[in-house]
């Protein structure tokens, strides 16, 4: 019996953004999405600073310039959430 082995491209193809998702698809064809309140940056940015991104990171991450915030996929897949500051 033989298996089948998929081969996973994780770079950044597309980015979606809501008032509570942020939906990643990936070049392989899979989406990831998680709740935009993982992120206080995008959580607290305008639709117009949410939709200024740029893919960076040789393809497997994503830059808002305007928030300056970055996310990987890695961290994304990992089910990461921002680290939480404390004062």
């Amino acid at each position: 019996m033989g298996t089948l082995a998929l081969s996973a491209d994780e770079r950044v193809k597309d980015v979606h953004l809501t008032d509570e998702v942020l939906s990643v698809d990936l070049a392989d064809g899979r989406t990831i999405s998680v709740p935009i309140s993982w992120y206080p940056r995008l959580f607290d940015a305008t639709q117009s600073q949410r939709d200024n991104w740029e893919i960076c990171g040789a393809g497997y991450g994503i830059h808002w310039p305007d928030i300056d915030e970055d996310l990987s996929t890695e961290g994304l897949l990992r089910g990461a959430p921002a680290p939480v500051k404390r004062n």
